[in-house]
C-alpha cells in the first residue's frame, strides 16, 4: 500500500480507504471481515458519514482494538431522527449526534471532523458565519476533532470552502463522468491522442477546483469513484464502455490534490480489487485509451445510492429501492431474488407519496417521485418474471 500526505493536516492516508457506507446493511461479523480485510492490505483511513446507531456500534466494535491504526472521517450535521438520516445545522441536533458518533466508535477523539454534505453557496455562507462553525471550531480547540473538513459534490461550494481558509481537506465527489464537460458530437473536443492525465476536456469548474486545493494545499479523498458502480458495466457507463475499479482509482488519483480513494466494499473480495491497483502495470490503469474510443453517452440524473434524499416521510430506503430497481431493468425479466429483496423491503415504491422533498436533497438531479412511478409499475405482482 502506497500513502499519500492528506493537504495541510500532514496526515498520512492510504491511497483505498473505506467508505464504510456499505456496511450500514451488513451485522457486526460482516463489517469486520471487511474491516479486517482492509487492516491487512494497509488500508489506515475510514469515511463514517452514517447516522445510523447500528452501523456505528458495528464499526466501533470491530476497531476497538485497532482505534490508533485508522484516520477517521466523521461527519458533522448528520443525525438520525425517527429512525431516519437526516442532514442538519441545528445545533442542539448536531451536538447530539456528534457526541453519540464519538460514543459508539468508542474514540474520544475524531481525526477528519468534516462539515457534512454542503452544495449550496447560501447555505456555506450561513455555516461560515454562524453557531455551527462555532462549534467546528470548539471541537478543534478541544481536540475532539484534530482537523477540519468538508463534504461536497459541489464544486462552486468546494472553492469557496478552500478560498475560506477554513478547511483542511475536502471529501469531493471524481470520476469521470462527473468530471466531464456536457456532451458534444465530437469526441475529439475532450480526448485527444496526447490526454495523459492532464484536465483537458474536463468541466473548467472542477478542473479550477483540483487546482486550487493543490495550490492551497488542501488535501481531497474522494466518494463517488465508481459512480455508484455504474462504470463497471458497458451498459450502465456513461461512456458506452466498462472501467475496471483500478482504471477509476487510477483517474481520481491523478487528480491534482488527491490523497485516497474511499472505496466502498460489500464483499471481501472488493478490497482486494481496488488494493490491486497498488500492483497493477500501465495497461491495467489505463483509462484514457478507453474513453478516448469510446462512444459518447450523457451522464445526467442517475442514482448514486448516496442517501441524501433522506428523511422520506413515508420511510421509503429510496437508495434501495432505486438500486433494485436499476438492477432488474439491467437484466431482459425481473430476477426472482430481486422480486423477493423488493419484497422484503418494510417501505417500497408504492407507499410513495409524491412530495418530492427528496429531490430537493438530491445532489445529482435524480426525478425520484418519476422513477418510484416506475418502479411500482415493474415490479408489479402480475410482471414477475415477465419482460418489461
Amino acid at each position: 500500500m502506497q500513502y499519500r500526505r492528506l493537504g495541510q493536516t500532514e496526515v498520512m492516508v492510504s491511497e483505498i480507504g473505506l467508505g464504510a457506507e456499505w456496511l450500514e446493511r451488513m451485522d457486526v461479523e460482516g463489517c469486520r471481515a471487511i474491516i479486517n480485510a482492509c487492516e491487512k492490505e494497509g488500508i489506515n483511513i475510514l469515511d463514517c458519514w452514517m447516522s445510523e446507531p447500528n452501523v456505528r456500534t458495528a464499526i466501533g466494535e470491530c476497531i476497538r482494538d485497532t482505534r490508533e491504526k485508522w484516520y477517521i472521517q466523521g461527519h458533522i450535521g448528520s443525525t438520525w431522527q425517527n429512525g431516519q438520516y437526516v442532514r442538519t445545522r441545528e445545533i442542539p441536533k448536531v451536538k447530539a449526534a456528534f457526541e453519540d458518533l464519538l460514543a459508539r466508535l468508542g474514540t474520544d477523539y475524531i481525526d477528519l471532523g468534516m462539515i457534512h454534505y454542503v452544495d449550496s453557496e447560501k447555505e456555506w455562507e450561513e455555516i461560515i458565519k454562524g453557531p455551527f462553525m462555532e462549534y467546528v471550531h470548539e471541537l478543534k480547540e478541544k481536540g475532539v476533532i484534530k482537523h477540519i473538513g468538508l463534504s461536497s459534490h459541489n464544486p462552486k461550494v468546494a472553492k469557496m470552502a478552500v478560498l475560506s481558509g477554513e478547511i483542511e481537506m475536502m471529501l469531493f465527489s471524481v470520476n469521470p463522468a462527473f468530471d466531464l464537460m456536457p456532451p458534444t458530437e465530437n469526441i475529439d473536443d475532450y480526448f485527444t491522442e496526447q490526454y495523459d492525465m492532464a484536465l483537458a476536456g474536463m468541466d473548467p469548474e472542477r478542473a479550477a477546483l483540483y487546482s486550487l486545493c493543490e495550490q492551497c494545499d488542501v488535501g481531497i479523498t474522494v466518494m463517488k469513484g465508481f459512480a455508484g458502480g455504474r462504470l463497471f458495466q458497458e451498459k450502465t457507463s456513461p461512456f458506452g464502455v466498462a472501467l475496471t475499479p483500478v482504471q477509476c482509482i487510477h483517474y481520481a488519483l491523478t487528480r491534482p490534490g488527491v490523497a485516497s480513494v474511499m472505496a466502498g466494499f460489500s464483499e471481501v473480495k472488493h478490497v482486494a480489487e481496488a488494493v490491486a491497483y497498488e500492483t497493477a502495470s500501465d495497461e491495467e490503469k489505463d483509462y484514457a485509451s478507453i474513453l478516448a474510443s469510446a462512444p459518447r453517452h450523457a451522464y445526467s440524473k442517475k442514482c448514486m445510492y448516496c442517501n441524501h434524499c433522506k428523511p422520506c416521510p413515508a420511510g421509503i430506503d429510496i437508495a434501495m429501492v432505486n438500486k433494485l430497481y436499476d438492477l432488474a431493468t439491467m437484466q431482459d425479466t425481473v430476477p426472482s431474488s430481486v422480486m423477493e429483496h423488493y419484497r422484503a423491503l418494510e417501505k417500497n415504491a408504492s407507499d410513495c407519496i409524491a412530495c418530492g422533498g427528496c429531490e430537493t436533497r438530491c445532489p445529482f438531479g435524480v426525478e425520484i417521485v418519476e422513477k418510484m412511478g416506475k418502479t411500482k409499475e415493474l415490479f408489479r405482482e402480475d410482471n414477475f418474471q415477465t419482460a418489461y
